[in-house]
């Protein structure tokens, strides 16, 4: 592929010819594309459930680097596969059971594309209005909409070495706007924050702290068990497993925790408890709004692409007849239509919280399933095999019954259930979670209970 082309690979396998990156260059891309307001959001969440500064970095801290050290093998599917993760998982779920992985990414990328446009569309709008001693209208709120949602659609669209230039710019400059943020507003922050511990989200400290830690950490390396292969795809097939294991650990670690602390900081700094933005916006000083427009454009055009493009593949793997181009203009156009309808008027910390809580729940049992497979079968793939439903034929070793293994699937629909009936959040506690006293067991019951079926169900087959 040139590079001065639109991508047109879609899910195809990607010939060891163009297989030329290497495992580190998908830590940039990580860095650069979740530096955005869309990821800072959460460390605002962690404020608003009640906690202290200190217990919200903490919490964020925790739960990033414990779901990045299970998530970042992920890699390695599409790495063997030379695809993305929705088709490699084909060698466990089937050729057509990994539409499981395809439904999955889809929802995971659906809310952090209209999180994205949301937050990204939100800052233009306000930051203008205060420039230009304005009032933040409906009309300039669907004007900012359309820019984040134009300019992540042309991105998207150019595809894989477009967002890799495009990530390593955006890398410096979001971290450069950071750095001022934190200057213009470090008079105002405290370290000694307490926050409000008679107004803790589930009640007392322990449940609320465990709360922050599934939400504001462990969701975010989770929210990407579908996308990591969307660039190991790319890495020479020659790489060591090792080195594109640690290089997606470093990459969840640093490009999801630093911009979620950003956000804490935001919020203990300029805090609003109906809005991180308005915040933001209300408490910067003059000078910092010009900065500010720039960290929602440049923010929100990386994390808003990357998630796009993901899409694309996730959709080109759901409806191979569509080209990867035609299936991204899809998906960004339902993903952009949701923010325009709904303009998130249910309440922002119920929406997010239980969003993130559900797909969490969906991606943990996947990605349990999908990696405890993979190991079992010796982490190899045969790549033609995986490619039977792209081209619209039967048969291979992925057939297994008509396309789906039924032991992974079962394994993965009562799994999530048990997640989501383990979930314990601001406004709903599944029976589960009830029969534990309140406990949130949403990321653990998926992974241990997806395991168990499907282990159990090997041993019954006699493997």
């Amino acid at each position: 592929m040139s590079q001065s082309t639109v991508e047109t690979l879609g899910v195809d396998t990607i010939p060891e010819s163009e297989r030329t990156a290497k495992p580190s260059s998908i830590i940039p891309i990580f860095l650069g594309s979740n530096m955005a307001l869309s990821v800072m959001v959460f460390g605002w969440l962690a404020v608003l459930y009640g906690l202290s500064w200190w217990q919200s970095v903490s919490a964020i801290l925790v739960g990033t680097v414990v779901a990045a050290l299970f998530v970042s093998s992920s890699a390695l599917l599409g790495w063997t596969g030379a695809t993305n993760n929705s088709v490699a998982s084909g060698a466990i779920f089937g050729v057509r059971g990994r539409l499981v992985a395809s439904f999955v990414g889809l929802l995971l990328c659906i809310q952090y594309v209209a999180l994205t446009v949301w937050t990204g569309g939100e800052i233009i709008s306000s930051g203008w209005a205060r420039i230009s001693s304005g009032k933040v209208t409906d009309g300039l709120l669907v004007t900012g909409y359309l820019i984040i949602a134009l300019a992540t659609v042309a991105f998207a669209i150019l595809g894989y070495k477009y967002l890799v230039k495009l990530n390593n710019i955006i890398v410096y400059a979001m971290y450069a706007l950071a750095v001022l943020s934190i200057i213009a507003l470090s008079n105002s922050f405290d370290f000694n924050y307490a926050g409000t511990p008679d107004m803790y989200a589930l009640g007392t400290f322990w449940p609320t702290w465990l709360l922050a830690v599934l939400t504001c950490g462990a969701a975010g390396p989770i929210s990407v068990v579908t996308q990591t292969g969307d660039w190991t795809r790319y890495v020479s097939g020659a790489a060591k497993k090792s080195e594109v294991v640690r290089s997606a650990f470093w990459a969840m670690s640093i490009g999801l925790a630093v911009p979620t602390l950003f956000g804490a900081f935001i919020a203990v700094a300029a805090f609003d408890e109906n809005s991180f933005v308005a915040g933001y916006v209300a408490g910067s000083p003059t000078w910092l709004l010009i900065p500010l427009l720039l960290v929602g454009f440049v923010g929100s055009l990386g994390q808003g692409s990357v998630n796009l493009y993901s899409m694309g593949l996730d959709m080109d793997a759901i409806l191979p007849r569509l080209s990867r181009l035609q299936s991204t203009l899809l998906v960004s156009g339902v993903a952009t239509g949701l923010v325009f309808i709904g303009k998130f008027v249910y309440d922002a910390e119920a929406a997010v919280t239980n969003a993130c809580l559900f797909l969490t729940a969906l991606g943990t049992a996947w990605v349990a399933i999908a990696l405890f497979g993979y190991f079992r079968m010796g982490g190899t793939f045969h790549k033609e095999d995986l490619q039977v439903f792209n081209k619209r034929k039967q048969g291979g070793l992925y057939w297994y019954q008509a396309g789906w293994s039924l032991k992974a699937t079962v394994s993965w629909l009562v799994a999530s259930a048990s997640g989501i009936l383990g979930i314990s959040s601001v406004d709903y506690t599944g029976p589960i979670a009830n029969a534990l006293g309140g406990v949130d067991v949403s990321v653990i019951a998926p992974a241990v209970v997806g395991i168990a079926i499907y282990w159990i169900w090997d041993i019954a087959e006699g493997k």
